[in-house]
C-alpha cells in the first residue's frame, strides 16, 4: 500500500470563496470583498475605496457556507474526509485588522465549525491569511508595506492559536504569498498583501519588501504558536508550478532555473530560516534596500515551518528568447506553450507528471520535510442533466492521473507526503475570475455567474468516486 494508514485525505477551500455573510456577525470588509466578478480572460476589478453600487461582488454571498456549514460538512463526512482545509477570515476576528479586542461572535462561529468537523471525524487544517486581509489595513497602512502590520498579523494568529489550541493541530500562516513573484500582476499583490502600487515606483522592489515583512510575520507567529501548544504543526503554503525549459538550449535551462528561484525564495526562508544568497545578490545588483530590523535574522531562524504545503495546478514552460511566438498571453500563466500537454477550458496546462516532479524537487531540496498537497483541481463547465445528475468524468480522469503520479512519488521515490486536499470539494467562487461557473467541486451548488440559483447542493459522479478512493486509501482509482 502506497499511503500510510493515517494519510489525510480531504479537500481545500478559503473562507472568502464560500462563506458569504460578508456583513454578518460583526465581520469587517476584506480585500476579497471589494473584488468584482470577472470572466475568463477578464481580470476582476479592485474597488479599494469600498463597495460600489451596481457592481457584482460574488464573495458577498458566495455559497452561503456561513449559514449552511453543518449541511456541507456532513457531505464531506459522507465522502469520508479525514481533513478539511479552510481559513479563518481575519475580518471576522478583527474587523479592521487593528482593533484592540477580537470580535467574540466571529470566534464563536469558528468554534462551532470546528466542533462540527470533529463530530464527523474531520481534522481541521487552517490557513490564517488566505487572500483575506482587512481592507482597512490595505487603505490605512498600505498593507504589508508597513512593518506595524506584522504585529497585527501576529496578534490575530495568537488570538486564534489560544482560542482553538485544543481544536486545531494543523495550521498555515499565509496562502500562496509567492504568487507575488509575478509582481506586475496587480491582483496578486493586492490579494496577498493589501498593496496598491504607486505611480513610478519599482514594483519588484516593493514586492520583495512586503514579502520580507510577511515572512517575518510568519516566523513570529510560528514561534508564538509553538509556545501556546508545542504539538501544533504549523506550515507554509506556496503555489508550486515547475518551470520547464522550452528547449535544451542552455540559456533556456538558466531561464527556467532563475524562474523557479522566484518561488524557492519564499520556501527557502520558510524552511531554512534565512534569506538565500541568490536573493541577496539580486537585491544588491539592483540597488534595492530592503528594510529590516534588529533581531530579524534570529526570528527567521527560530520560526521555521513544521511542514511544507503547496498548491499544484499546472506546470509552465519558459524560453530565453525575446518575443517568442509561442508566448502565452494570460494573466495567470507566464511563459510559452508546452506542446506535450493539454489544457483546461480556462487554458490552465494539465500536467499530472509535473506533480510527481514537484514532489521530488521539494523533497530533495528540503531534506524530505513532510509535504502536504493543499490544493489540486480542475475547473470545468458543468450543468445537471434532465435527471439532475452531473457526469463529471473529466474531473475523475484528472484526479485519477494526479493521484497515480502522487503514488509513484511516495512508493517509488520515497517522498514523505502526509495529506492530499483537492481544491474545492464543493463548487465555490473562483479566486482568479470570480466565476461560479468555473466549477471545481465534487458537490454541485446551484448558482450561476449572475448570482442566480437556489444554492441547493447535489452530489456529482466524482463525489462517489472520491469516496471510494478515500475508503481504499488511494488504492482503488478505477
Amino acid at each position: 500500500m502506497a499511503f500510510p494508514k493515517n494519510f489525510l485525505w480531504g479537500g481545500a477551500v478559503a473562507a472568502h470563496q464560500l462563506e458569504g455573510g460578508w456583513q454578518e456577525g460583526g465581520k469587517g470588509v476584506s480585500v476579497a470583498d471589494v473584488m468584482t466578478a470577472g470572466t475568463h480572460g477578464v481580470a476582476r476589478k479592485i474597488t479599494a475605496d469600498g463597495v460600489h453600487p451596481g457592481e457584482n461582488y460574488p464573495n458577498h454571498e458566495a455559497i452561503d457556507f456561513y449559514h449552511r456549514f453543518k449541511e456541507d460538512i456532513a457531505l464531506l463526512g459522507e465522502m469520508g474526509f479525514k481533513c478539511f482545509r479552510t481559513s479563518i477570515a481575519w475580518t471576522r476576528i478583527f474587523p479592521n485588522g487593528d482593533d484592540a479586542e477580537p470580535n467574540e461572535e466571529g470566534l464563536k462561529f469558528y468554534d462551532e465549525m470546528f466542533d462540527e468537523m470533529h463530530r464527523h471525524g474531520i481534522e481541521p487544517v487552517i490557513t490564517l491569511c488566505h487572500f483575506e486581509l482587512p481592507l482597512n489595513i490595505a487603505n490605512k497602512y498600505g498593507g504589508f508595506r508597513d512593518r506595524r502590520v506584522v504585529d497585527m498579523f501576529v496578534k490575530f494568529a495568537v488570538t486564534c492559536f489560544e482560542r482553538y489550541k485544543d481544536k486545531v493541530t494543523y495550521w498555515m500562516t499565509f496562502n500562496e504569498i509567492n504568487n507575488q513573484r509575478m509582481y506586475n500582476n496587480d491582483f496578486s499583490v493586492f490579494t496577498n498583501s493589501g498593496v496598491i502600487y504607486k505611480e513610478g515606483e519599482n514594483r519588484e522592489a516593493v514586492m520583495y519588501q512586503v514579502a520580507y515583512n510577511e515572512l517575518v510575520a510568519s516566523a513570529k507567529a510560528i514561534i508564538e504558536g509553538h509556545k501556546i501548544n508545542p504539538n501544533f504543526k504549523i506550515g507554509c503554503m506556496l503555489a508550486m508550478s515547475p518551470t520547464y525549459p522550452e528547449t535544451c538550449r542552455p540559456d533556456d535551462q538558466i531561464e527556467a532555473l532563475k524562474d523557479m528561484d522566484k518561488s524557492f525564495f519564499f520556501g527557502d526562508v520558510h524552511v531554512r530560516g534565512h534569506i538565500p544568497s541568490y536573493t541577496k545578490q539580486l537585491w544588491k545588483n539592483n540597488g534595492w534596500e530592503i528594510k529590516t530590523e534588529p533581531g530579524d535574522e534570529e526570528i527567521l531562524k527560530a520560526g521555521v515551518v513544521d511542514y511544507f504545503s503547496f498548491s499544484y495546478y499546472m506546470s509552465y514552460a519558459i524560453s530565453s528568447l525575446k518575443d517568442n511566438p509561442n508566448a502565452i498571453k494570460d494573466l495567470f500563466i507566464p511563459g510559452v506553450k508546452n506542446p506535450y500537454i493539454k489544457a483546461s477550458d480556462w487554458g490552465w496546462p494539465i500536467d499530472p507528471v509535473g506533480l510527481r516532479y514537484m514532489l521530488n524537487v521539494l523533497a530533495e531540496r528540503y531534506d524530505n520535510i513532510p509535504l502536504m498537497i493543499s490544493e489540486n483541481g480542475i475547473g470545468l463547465h458543468e450543468e445537471p442533466d434532465a435527471e439532475g445528475k452531473i457526469d463529471d468524468q473529466a474531473r475523475i480522469e484528472y484526479f485519477r492521473a494526479h493521484i497515480s503520479e502522487m503514488k509513484k512519488a511516495v512508493e517509488i521515490d520515497g517522498v514523505d507526503l502526509f495529506a492530499y486536499c483537492p481544491w474545492g470539494p464543493i463548487d465555490l467562487v473562483s479566486a482568479s475570475t470570480g466565476e461560479m461557473e468555473k466549477r471545481y467541486g465534487f458537490i454541485y451548488v446551484d448558482k450561476n455567474n449572475k448570482g442566480e440559483g437556489t444554492l441547493n447542493r447535489s452530489r456529482k459522479n466524482s463525489f462517489y468516486w472520491y469516496q471510494k478512493v478515500i475508503a481504499s486509501n488511494g488504492e482503488d482509482l478505477a
